[in-house]
């Protein structure tokens, strides 16, 4: 997953890289808009592949305080790159703006609350909400290779019910997925 994370990155990521050749939204009287973008960009990269690291149980287990420290790195990281990506939504084309921004809050409302958790000594509910805040955080994946697959297939779907439908669709299932992992092993113990 760390590795198709970071091939993730490196594909989404190597367009933005030439300011004059990045395609960037609208952004006329907005001058901090790349700069934000390409800070968004690599707090969000470091957000995802410490997310990764964090729910890596062999890491957590053996090296306690790589996940502390890490977890720390995921918070930050994940709080600068949600509130640029807040800054910057309104830029962006008006289908899916609302999924975007959804999937923005909850992100960062999911890792702070596991924040909070585990300062409160509830890890239960620390590893609730940061399973949340994974999934949140995934969203982004499945979103890039869902619209890989649509442009590889050429479906012949209304732009915008596409786009509409990619912007919810990752993080929904996401979601669902963690809560039907946390149901299965509600048994066990946390460690």
């Amino acid at each position: 997953m760390f590795l198709v994370s970071v091939g993730f990155i490196v594909y989404t990521s190597m367009p933005y890289l030439d300011r004059e050749t990045a395609p960037l939204m609208p952004h006329e009287g907005f001058s901090p808009y790349y700069s934000l973008l390409m800070a968004h960009i690599v707090f969000g990269s470091v957000a995802l592949l410490l997310s990764i690291l964090q729910v890596w149980p062999w890491l957590r287990h053996r090296y306690p305080a790589v996940h502390r420290w890490g977890g720390r790195g995921y918070v930050v990281s994940t709080m600068v790159a949600g509130t640029l990506g807040l800054v910057i939504v309104p830029f962006a084309p008006p289908v899916g703006k609302v999924g975007v921004t959804v999937a923005t809050v909850l992100w960062m409302a999911f890792t702070v609350m596991g924040y909070i958790r585990i300062r409160q000594g509830r890890r239960a509910e620390h590893r609730r909400f940061m399973l949340y805040a994974f999934a949140m955080v995934m969203n982004n994946l499945w979103g890039s290779l869902v619209i890989l697959i649509g442009t590889a297939l050429a479906l012949q779907i209304d732009a915008n019910y596409y786009l509409e439908t990619i912007r919810w669709i990752g993080w929904v299932i996401n979601l669902m997925l963690v809560q039907w992992w946390l149901n299965r092993t509600a048994d066990r113990p946390v460690r």
